[in-house]
């Protein structure tokens, strides 16, 4: 157990009781519960409520889309920064579940209220879009719970993850997705049903009273947690090293690491769980670490010389850039699954019996329930079995995880491109071309492949990417590496929102053609657009590969308290995860 937890322990011992553990999951994941209930349900189905209750042309509608869901997984940097800098974990979380609850009051307001949107059109006649005002009322609602998102996401994962044995962290993130997969998996069934059948008013209001509930039982559940008080901004501590290294630029290299600063007092608070060791890659940064003449050692001025554990922390955040990089393109491609995915299911006959039919939002069950079904075989049989092969206590290390996810990820669209072919060859059939509205006879169930393996590619990519940043990340930067998780989540859902206006822009004709039409999906090419993504992920696929096995796990030395002699270890965290 290293001297972080140790710490942890002590302090979560007063009175003789021992705080974290799992009787602290309930309180803490209701809140993230509540989030996913709220901004799934309405992500998952807002394509239709752009379109047939706003008016919004199609494109413009899964542009919005992607960039709300694009900011809201940007602001994590913001609530990141405040918790590890400021105001920790517990009251960023707090702060932000309220300021999300007024939004989604907000966003309900508008759903209900008949001058917060346009009046209803009949039949396939040109519609009276949304004015500015109401889509001004529109946006700073979602903006609201964009800024209550930023301070949940990053902080809740990394909080739960702090209430454990850190050894045993990989089990937590495993079982953290699965209990945000269920809750997703209700959004998008039960939550997108009342919306579709019983009204959006009913359909958000429910998630808000649930808001206020788990805010209510987050903030009761206090006297349970560990809590880590902050150690002051990181981004400072990576910005000084830069500095320092750049003003002694042209100072000479020193012959022997262990010539560098090191001051264990000033690094006490950042380095519970030990000193990050000296490592030979981006030693142009180890001048911020070569003491001078005009150095004081016991008082150094951060901004001329830092100590090793710092020179370390930002290399590790630069080393980690490259694996970050390669999430961004499995975002943008599973995104589409809330935008033009749910337009193919709408077009589709939805009926399971002939009184009853799948909204269209709902379609994305197959995929939480896929990778709900994933986690849970992933977590108690694939590890157990792999782990005999490797010797890894996860089984596989977080970069192999990943790797099966971007290649299954590929799969997935190359798939939905033939999909798309099947749905558009069975209109032409049936003369159903030129009519946007009318129900295709073919059975919406022809898309859930390629909602599974999207479903499937996240059990493997997404939750090893997590692991990744908790466990590379510097430990006084857990709440930033959550927050550089969802920054990928964000670059993602803009990367499509670009992708989509430059495909809709160079691929418009002059007969009015277009491979994503605003209008008619039968008479675009859609399939076209899947392979592209196909080919931009393969060539992504191509660059982790390369970036994987380049990548340089971080080294921390520690010392035993239970060695007489107090010798040094030095323990390189994820030896046995290599690829």
């Amino acid at each position: 157990m290293n001297r972080k937890f140790e710490k942890m322990e002590q302090d979560g011992n007063h009175g003789g009781k021992k705080k974290g553990g799992l009787i602290t999951m309930p309180f803490i994941f209701a809140n993230d519960i509540c989030e996913k209930l709220a901004v799934v349900g309405f992500t998952t189905n807002m394509i239709s409520y752009l379109t047939t209750e706003l008016h919004m042309p199609l494109t413009k509608a899964a542009n919005t889309i992607t960039n709300f869901s694009g900011t809201s997984s940007l602001t994590p940097l913001l609530g990141a920064f405040i918790a590890d800098a400021f105001a920790g974990k517990f009251w960023t979380i707090t702060i932000a579940s309220i300021l999300y609850q007024i939004g989604l009051i907000c966003l309900t307001l508008t759903t209900v209220l008949p001058q917060a949107r346009p009046p209803p059109c009949k039949g396939e006649e040109v519609c009276q879009e949304a004015s500015g005002g109401m889509l001004a009322v529109l946006y700073i609602s979602l903006l609201l719970a964009s800024l209550g998102s930023g301070g949940i996401r990053p902080c809740v994962v990394a909080f739960g993850a702090d209430q454990f044995d850190p050894t045993k962290t990989w089990s937590y993130f495993n079982w953290y997705y699965f209990v945000t997969g269920a809750a997703t998996l209700v959004a998008v069934t039960v939550i997108v049903y009342i919306q579709d059948n019983l009204g959006w008013g009913l359909g958000l209001g429910i998630p808000a009273i649930a808001m206020f509930l788990s805010i209510a039982a987050f903030i009761v559940g206090y006297p349970l947690y560990r809590n880590l008080n902050p150690d002051g901004s990181p981004f400072t501590r990576l910005i000084q090293v830069a500095v320092a290294a750049f003003r002694k630029r042209k100072i000479p290299d020193v012959s022997d690491s262990k010539l560098l600063y090191q001051n264990d007092e000033l690094d006490a608070s950042i380095s519970l769980g030990g000193m990050l060791v000296h490592s030979e890659q981006m030693k142009f940064l180890d001048k911020a670490a070569i003491v001078t003449i005009e150095d004081n050692c016991e008082i150094p001025n951060k901004w001329r010389l830092n100590t090793v554990h710092r020179v370390e922390e930002l290399k590790s955040i630069i080393r980690m850039g490259p694996i970050w990089a390669a999430g961004i393109l499995l975002i943008t491609a599973y995104s589409q699954q809330s935008t033009f995915s749910i337009q193919q299911a709408k077009t589709m006959d939805r009926h399971v019996t002939k009184s009853f039919q799948i909204p269209a939002g709902s379609m994305t069950v197959f995929t939480y329930l896929t990778m709900l079904t994933a986690t849970v075989f992933y977590d108690r049989v694939f590890v157990r079995v792999a782990r005999r092969f490797t010797g890894l206590d996860r089984g596989i290390s977080f970069l192999h995880r990943m790797g099966i996810g971007f290649v299954i990820s590929i799969f997935a669209t190359f798939v939905a491109g033939f999909i798309e072919m099947k749905r558009k060859n069975v209109a032409l059939a049936h003369g159903l071309l030129e009519h946007s509205h009318e129900t295709i006879p073919i059975s919406v169930f022809w898309l859930v492949p390629q909602f599974s393996l999207h479903g499937l590619a996240e059990a493997f990519m997404s939750i090893g990417h997590l692991e990744f940043f908790y466990d590379q990340a510097p430990e006084s930067m857990t709440s930033t590496a959550m927050a550089l998780f969802w920054a990928s989540i964000s670059l993602g859902n803009y990367g499509s929102t670009f992708l989509v206006s430059l495909v809709h822009k160079f691929t418009a004709g002059p007969n009015g053609s277009n491979w994503l039409p605003d209008n008619n999906l039968n008479k675009g090419r859609l399939e076209y657009f899947y392979w592209l993504i196909t080919l931009l992920q393969i060539i992504n696929l191509i660059y982790y590969l390369i970036c994987a096995k380049l990548y340089t796990y971080k080294q921390t030395q520690v010392h035993d308290k239970g060695d007489s002699s107090s010798e040094e270890k030095l323990i390189e965290l994820a030896t046995a995860d290599r690829v």
